[in-house]
């Protein structure tokens, strides 16, 4: 398996979705950027850009599924980016493995298409209790299974990003997070959640900021 690198955003939108709706099972996918990868490859380094929030009710292989996954490609093909993963996290709060997980068939299908996809189980105990290291376990696909690979796999691309989503989980921003769920259920709601993605760049822009200003005053 090779290195995952993982931006705020991706990482944010997977802890908002599982801290929104902890008394249930979500799930989502991983978005890639396609400049970096090759289709065929099984073992190749992946920059994990985005995430978008499939379900917290229907998890399975089904219609609604199947039109989330068609929608979420094109979106990603405009953007040059691809599905390269999974997300998952089980409902109950104890449970942080991949066989509690919803969805198992999606996870399989985006491997089938893409062999180096990973599959990432939240662990809900770290959101809710330890926001001070990553929150995610990651798995790859081998021998007819996923199986769980070094969590020091995953870089981060920003030095802030677990700072970033304490912050957003104190400020409740997992209420303005909408997935397919919410989506289908009033189509004017905006899976992308744009609105998130706007408050974290500028919440990173004040720390970039913030880091300019101390390196001027060492000076």
């Amino acid at each position: 398996m090779g290195e995952v690198s993982m931006e705020t955003v991706a990482y944010a939108k997977i802890i908002l979705h599982a801290a929104k709706y902890p008394h249930c099972a979500v799930n989502g996918v991983l978005l890639a950027d396609g400049s970096k990868t090759r289709s065929g490859s099984k073992n190749q380094d992946l920059d994990i850009v985005d995430t978008i929030p499939l379900f917290h009710h229907s998890h399975n292989l089904s219609p609604m599924a199947e039109i989330a996954l068609t929608q979420i490609e094109a979106a990603a093909q405009a953007d040059n980016r691809i599905i390269a993963g999974y997300y998952a996290a089980s409902e109950n709060f104890r449970e942080n493995t991949v066989e509690k997980c919803p969805g198992q068939r999606i996870a399989e299908k985006i491997v089938e298409y893409f062999p180096s996809a990973i599959f990432v189980v939240v662990d809900n105990k770290k959101v809710v209790q330890n926001m001070d290291s990553p929150a995610i376990k990651l798995h790859k696909y081998s021998e007819g299974k996923w199986k769980p690979k070094d969590s020091d796999k995953v870089v981060f691309q920003s030095p802030y990003v677990l700072e970033t989503v304490s912050h957003l989980l104190q400020s409740s921003v997992q209420r303005d997070l909408v997935d397919f769920d919410n989506y289908l259920d009033d189509l004017s709601q905006d899976w992308t959640n744009l609105g998130i993605e706007k408050l974290i760049a500028s919440i990173n822009a004040s720390n970039c900021t913030d880091d300019c200003t101390k390196d001027k005053a060492f000076r």
